[in-house]
């Protein structure tokens, strides 16, 4: 820290310390005030300038410096100097004292905190661009939180020092006429009857009743500025209280809960019903993954004790499978079931005209048009394809177009090329490399996963390698070629050119939300990668929300699901409650072999936001049904805050990953310690035990050891 600062530090800290030692506080009280209420006048009246520049003074002080008495300094200027002089005074002093704190808390704290917290201040940043003035607008207005944390929060964002002054003279303004009134009223007061006059009953029951005003009238303003352009266009009465566009998981549910609770709802679907998880996603590939896990074990079968068998199969036969398994799994998401729910369910493309208004194109070029209270955006995802030159000549598939072009094949291509070592490259690639393909991985990060832990992705290498798949790391694909029937990528590695030839090319480098052709350009509603919300998953217009891939920021099909009831409940209800979507707790898996789920922080993840962790391990080669199954490998790798049991995340590799990772899960989401999971009866032997196991290590490394000394010495003694 400089020198200036460790003055300015000193200096604060003398002056607040002096504050206490003198128990100057015992002022700022109300006996105090009705005390000293006729000296103080009479001393206005003899230096009425004198008197308000201190009172000024006095007030600038003590707001800048965080000190207690700024509410009984505001209810002596009412007493003092009436309500529009006192407002005057405490407006401008309460705005200058909090821009001071606001300053002192930049210049002292701001390096050092985002030195330590800088990604999670880079989340709050980009709010504070979007909206931090009205986000300090409603602070000020809403006294829940204190001033003087507000001051010194809004000091460590980027918020700029002008906009954060007169957003504070302007929100502060109402609750400042509200005390400074009761001032006034308390200036009155020459015994308990006057106490109970209705002038000053009245003022202290508005200061109960202002921070719901306040919140109202937010709300209020909001609305009027973004519906501005809209003026004239909203219906009396609705077709429908919701809308739901999209019939992915996030519509799936958005719908189904508002037809529980007996709105009238309306779906819309432009394809297929069940989305992406079902039609080309989570379904399939867990389908394919499952005949590609048994062909493996049949080549190895000899580690059973039986007799190594090498699998012959069509790929048709294959993909007849996963298009049966994909049929019985359908009926759970048709328009059948959703409409016998209550759903009306539309096929057709939706497009929002106006904010109560949704226009659906229907397949014959018919079009028709609902008006609604509340849209759901849940138009989800879909798989991005590099702009590589040369890539439309070769050809390629996605993990959407994947199952039809394959289904078609008598046999999988002989050399398959992956591009991409995420989740879905890593899954794809080790299932048609234990089917027998020749398969070629390629991605541009120096290793799969990136997210994960080193020994994570390292693991994820190993296994893929082991199964045969040729992983190239740190390969940046530059261009296809085609030369004759050869298809090659040209890939850039190590300063030099790499050709890499192949059958068949899979572009599996991540998704991308569907933000096009639903009418949010018309409508002014901002998109980035993906629409963006607010804490209660609404959009720039209070009555539609995102939900699931389009709303990010993860595009799992559980999360899809989990944003769908904050967002369907905040549509249907909101007026009476809303609820934060809360993203807390959200499990992840990748389910190559062996799986690797995780929940929470990982380690990488600690490091990068400076949070202390304490790591705990237990190796899966040591579980019993894990070497009854021949799986012992892998690890339980749990995060938790040094010296206690509360656990920061979980990260599991090995089989049945995904589901010992729901113990930890439900744990984190209720608060429950490795101290509650090693208490609970684990049924022997099963792969479950291994959380147990987990947390017993936790146990033996925080023993208190000199309560174990003398409990040894304790037991020598008992045998004589």
């Amino acid at each position: 820290m400089s020198t200036r600062k460790l003055t300015l530090v000193a200096t604060l800290l003398a002056a607040i310390v002096l504050f206490f030692a003198l128990d100057l506080g015992r002022f700022l009280s109300l006996d105090v005030l009705r005390q000293s209420q006729a000296a103080l006048g009479a001393l206005r009246d003899r230096h009425p300038v004198v008197t308000a520049a201190s009172f000024f003074a006095l007030y600038v002080l003590a707001t800048a410096l965080s000190l207690p008495g700024a509410a009984i300094l505001t209810l002596a200027a009412g007493a003092l100097f009436g309500l529009a002089g006192g407002t005057l005074l405490v407006s401008f002093a309460s705005s200058l004292g909090a821009l001071f704190a606001f300053l002192l808390a930049r210049f002292l704290l701001r390096d050092s905190v985002r030195a330590r917290f800088g990604s999670r201040l880079r989340e709050i940043d980009r709010g504070v661009q979007r909206e931090g003035a009205m986000y300090l607008f409603t602070l000020r207005l809403v006294p829940f939180v204190p001033f003087f944390v507000i001051n010194l929060a809004m000091g460590l964002t980027a918020l700029r020092p002008w906009t954060f002054y007169w957003v504070s003279q302007a929100g502060m303004l109402a609750g400042t006429v509200v005390y400074v009134n009761a001032g006034t009223q308390l200036a009155q007061v020459q015994s308990v009857r006057s106490i109970l006059s209705p002038a000053l009953i009245g003022s202290f029951a508005l200061l109960a009743v202002f921070p719901w005003l306040a919140r109202g009238m937010v709300r209020v303003f909001q609305g009027r500025r973004v519906y501005a352009r809209w003026r004239g266009r909203r219906p009396r009465r609705f077709d429908r209280n919701l809308v739901v566009i999209g019939a992915g998981a996030a519509g799936l549910v958005s719908a189904y809960i508002a037809a529980a609770v007996k709105a009238s709802v309306t779906l819309v679907e432009g394809h297929k019903m069940g989305g992406d998880c079902l039609n080309y996603g989570c379904v399939p590939s867990k389908a394919l993954i499952r005949s590609a896990k048994l062909a493996h074990q049949m080549r190895h079968a000899g580690a059973w004790g039986l007799q190594d068998v090498a699998p012959s199969f069509s790929l048709q036969a294959v993909m007849r499978r996963i298009r049966a398994v994909v049929s019985a799994v359908e009926p759970h998401d048709s328009p059948e079931r959703f409409r016998s729910l209550g759903v009306d369910v539309v096929a057709g493309h939706a497009r929002i005209v106006d904010p109560w208004s949704v226009e659906i194109t229907h397949a014959d070029g018919s079009c028709r048009k609902l008006t609604t209270r509340a849209i759901v955006i849940a138009a989800g995802a879909r798989p991005i394809v590099p702009p590589l030159p040369g890539l439309d000549a070769v050809g390629y598939v996605t993990s959407d177009t994947l199952w039809d072009d394959f289904g078609a094949r008598q046999q999988p291509p002989k050399r398959l090329l992956v591009l991409g070592g995420g989740p879905i490259g890593c899954e794809l690639s080790q299932a048609f490399a234990r089917l027998g393909v020749e398969v070629t991985q390629v991605e541009l990060a120096e290793r799969l996963l990136a997210r994960e832990d080193d020994e994570v992705s390292e693991a994820a290498a190993r296994a893929l390698q082991a199964d045969g798949v040729r992983v190239l790391t740190g390969h940046e694909a530059i261009r296809c070629e085609r030369h004759g029937d050869e298809k090659v990528l040209v890939a850039q590695a190590g300063g030099g050119e790499v050709r890499l030839p192949f059958d068949a090319l899979l572009c599996a480098v991540g998704r991308q939300a569907r933000l096009e052709g639903y009418g949010l350009e018309d409508l002014g509603i901002p998109v980035d990668r993906t629409v963006e919300t607010n804490e209660y998953l609404q959009t720039l217009y209070p009555n539609i929300y995102a939900a699931g891939d389009v709303a990010g920021p993860y595009q799992f099909t559980h999360t899809a699901s989990h944003q769908a009831w904050y967002a369907t409940v905040n549509a249907l209800f909101g007026g009476f409650r809303r609820f934060r979507a809360d993203y807390r707790v959200i499990p992840a898996a990748t389910f190559i072999d062996p799986e690797i789920a995780r929940v929470g922080l990982n380690e990488r993840e600690a490091r990068q936001q400076g949070i202390a962790y304490e790591v705990t391990r237990y190796g899966l080669e040591e579980l019993d049904r894990a070497i009854a199954d021949g799986q012992a490998r892998g690890f339980v790798k749990v995060l938790t805050v040094p010296g206690k049991d509360r656990i920061l995340g979980a990260t599991i590799v090995g089989a049945h990953a995904a589901e010992m990772l729901a113990e930890f899960v439900l744990a984190m989401r209720h608060g429950l310690g490795l101290g509650k999971i090693l208490g609970t009866v684990h049924t022997y032997p099963t792969w479950s035990e291994a959380g147990k196991y987990a947390a017993g290590e936790w146990r033996r490394a925080h023993q208190p050891a000199r309560l174990m000394r003398w409990l040894a010495r304790y037991h020598a003694w008992r045998r004589g």
